[in-house]
């Protein structure tokens, strides 16, 4: 029935590539996107608040805050992609106009994960959560 289709609109020519099987085989519904986006986004702002909790943890709270805030900023920036898709938002973040706003928002999202991690520099963490807030907003 497919392959009568394609002929009557004129498109046996030639047979789908493997990538156009695959591209076509996991594109998502509109409902779909708007579920991944709601799903992640509530993930994202869940883990900042949680984070934001974990800060009055005596010792161990401002590195909890760290790892938490990142990723609920990373769970946030990845629920923007069920909606437009991962390359146009790619695109989009590498634009001229929001380079320098990409490049420092994930620098500082790398070096709050290594600041808590590795260096285990608590003051350090919290510069570089400001420094993600401030490059988001921008």
């Amino acid at each position: 029935m497919d392959k009568l289709k394609r002929v009557l609109s004129g498109r046996d020519a030639e047979e789908p590539s493997g990538l156009a099987e695959v591209i076509d085989s996991t594109s998502l519904g509109w409902g779909t996107r708007v579920k991944g986006f709601i799903a992640c986004f509530a993930i994202g702002c869940l883990c900042s608040i949680l984070g934001s909790c974990l800060l009055w943890i005596p010792k161990k709270g401002l590195v909890l805050f760290a790892v938490f805030y990142t990723l609920g900023n990373i769970s946030s920036i990845g629920s923007t992609m069920f909606l437009m898709g991962p390359m146009k938002q790619l695109k989009r973040m590498f634009e001229p106009t929001r380079l320098i706003a990409t490049i420092i928002m994930l620098l500082c999202l790398i070096l709050t994960l290594c600041s808590a991690f590795w260096w285990r520099k608590a003051g350090l963490a919290l510069l570089f959560c400001i420094l993600q807030f401030f490059a988001m907003a921008w």
